[in-house]
């Protein structure tokens, strides 16, 4: 693997934004977003299976806001950290996330993504095999719904995005209250003024419908971007952060509609190694920067292995599935026997 300093100095030159890329990029992206609502809303009158047809378009282009708030959170949209703020906030009222927690939580995945004493801020929770099998029955039944499809994918939206993103995290700094304050009555003002504009049932099963989907393909790119066989986690001690970006992050090879509507986030290694580099620079900095095609590559059909990946086997470096552990706790209890030495 090239070194740090040479991988980085390579990708430099990708990490500047330009206004006019960014404004276009909202432009393609809110436009038909809104024309996609619309479109939604009037073919309730008709049908709402007919409507679903929109759902799952305005979802990939909400899912496309999305990362322009992720873009906005590490400051490399815009060159203006004001002007990062100011549409980051409001692509956050949209994706209902608060910018300024969001940003710190998922600064601290970035420094500390695959690093097995800094667990628990900003990432999916994963335990090895030795502490799932230590951990008390409590502890292991929550993890085993967790790590249950349904409650990810599904209650996982819910959860994250409707509750926990309405309240501030403990010891967060006034300006971080204040802005989740403000995204909240935003939200609310939106809504109540859309109900009343068109109606709360109208209201749900447009937006609701979006959001469920959008929520799921979030969540789902997340998860498969961190949870892949060979993945990448280590010890503080032997933790090395290239390492995690480029081993730790895959290579997400999605057809070419599905990049578009994701914003290239599936050269999830790329922004890894350098969150500066804007959403629409990745590609070209992971085609010109040889080393970063050597990465841990999925598609859509190998992606849905990582659907039975649930601990993390420190041994062999790579996940397993819960029926790893007869297996784990097979092989250790033979080792003492084979340790002996013969008489």
């Amino acid at each position: 693997m090239t070194n740090i300093k040479t991988l980085k100095k390579e990708v430099a030159p990708y990490e500047k934004s330009t206004t006019k890329e960014s404004v276009w990029q909202m432009i393609n992206t809110l436009g038909p977003f809104f024309l996609l609502w619309f479109l939604t809303y009037q073919s309730l009158s008709i049908s709402y299976w007919l409507a679903l047809v929109p759902i799952v378009i305005a979802a990939g282009f909400l899912t496309r806001i999305f990362i322009i708030f992720h873009d906005c959170t590490h400051f490399s949209f815009f060159k203006s950290r004001r002007a990062n703020r100011a549409v980051g906030t409001a692509m956050g009222v949209l994706t209902l996330f608060p910018f300024d927690q969001w940003g710190h939580d998922h600064a601290v995945h970035h420094a500390t993504s695959g690093n097995l004493d800094k667990r628990g801020t900003g990432d999916i929770w994963t335990l090895t095999i030795d502490e799932y099998v230590a951990a008390p029955m409590k502890t292991r039944l929550a993890y085993r719904l967790y790590r249950n499809p349904l409650v990810m994918f599904v209650l996982g939206p819910i959860y994250v995005f409707l509750l926990k993103n309405r309240f501030n995290r403990k010891n967060a700094r006034k300006k971080e209250r204040n802005n989740t304050y403000l995204v909240n009555v935003i939200i609310t003002a939106l809504i109540a003024l859309v109900c009343i504009t068109l109606g709360w049932q109208e209201f749900l099963l447009v937006q609701g419908s979006i959001f469920m989907v959008s929520g799921s393909i979030g969540i789902w790119l997340f998860y498969v971007q961190h949870t892949f066989e060979d993945s990448y986690f280590e010890e503080d001690k032997e933790w090395q952060y290239v390492l995690a970006a480029v081993e730790g992050s895959s290579y997400y090879k999605l057809p070419k509609i599905m990049q578009f509507l994701t914003g290239n986030i599936g050269y999830h290694h790329v922004h890894h190694l350098s969150p500066r580099v804007p959403n629409y620079r990745l590609e070209d900095a992971h085609n010109n920067t040889e080393p970063l095609q050597n990465v841990p590559t999925i598609s859509l059909l190998t992606s849905l292995k990582s659907l039975r990946f649930k601990l993390w086997d420190e041994e062999n470096k790579t996940f397993v599935g819960f029926k790893a552990i007869k297996s784990s706790a097979k092989s250790k209890a033979r080792i003492p026997a084979e340790a002996k030495p013969e008489l």
